[in-house]
């Protein structure tokens, strides 16, 4: 590369691309920025993205989150959350950073894992994003082979569910196949924004318990 990846930055809520990126140069990078970096990269066949959240972006990953691990734990339901961890597979020049993810049926097969390898272990079964200022291209996750995938854009939550290789939209979810969850997650959120985290939190996980 011409310029040193110290010479690049990138401003909250905004992206870079870069083309013609070596799956080494991909890794390389990946050591260089560290783990405690505030970016996101996905990268597919040669380009890589790099994208670093607004404050909007982070808020709305947190709330969505905590209602998602509400669900889950009401419903008695193991789960092992990895955030925004980097899931890749140089077999097929794949790799991803949710803004968080769940392994939820798969759960046992990685619960206490401090790496997880494509290769072996499973993807994460349930992979959110907040496309708040960039929409999330599906192709990645598609190629990983992740079963479910949830976009929020500030307004409206779109389910999309991986079916034969592709992602088909559902107005439900396989996880809580029982719960509205494209207007539950945007009614919470604003409720959140309005009333505040906890009264909302406290109102949602009311409703989960009056459900089961």
């Amino acid at each position: 590369m011409l310029l040193e990846l110290k010479q690049i930055t990138v401003p909250p809520g905004n992206q870079l691309l870069l083309k013609d990126i070596t799956w080494q140069k991909f890794e390389t990078l990946l050591t260089e920025l560290g783990e405690s970096r505030a970016s996101r990269l996905s990268y597919s066949n040669g380009t890589l993205e790099m994208m670093v959240p607004c404050m909007e972006h982070e808020v709305n990953k947190v709330l969505i989150s905590d209602l998602v691990k509400i669900l889950l734990e009401e419903l008695d339901i193991e789960f092992w959350p990895l955030g925004s961890t980097t899931f890749k597979n140089e077999n097929i020049a794949q790799a991803i950073e949710a803004d968080d993810c769940f392994y939820i049926q798969n759960e046992a097969a990685v619960r206490g894992k401090n790496r997880i390898d494509l290769a072996t272990d499973p993807p994460p079964d349930l992979a959110i994003e907040i496309d708040i200022t960039s929409r999330t291209q599906l192709n990645n996750y598609e190629a990983l082979g992740v079963p479910e995938l949830w976009r929020y854009n500030g307004r409206s939550l779109q389910i999309s569910v991986l079916q034969d290789g592709k992602y088909v939209q559902s107005d439900r979810t396989p996880q809580f196949p029982s719960f509205p969850i494209a207007h539950l997650i945007p009614q919470y959120i604003e409720q959140s924004k309005t009333a505040g985290r906890n009264v909302a939190m406290k109102a949602f996980r009311a409703l989960v318990r009056s459900q089961i």
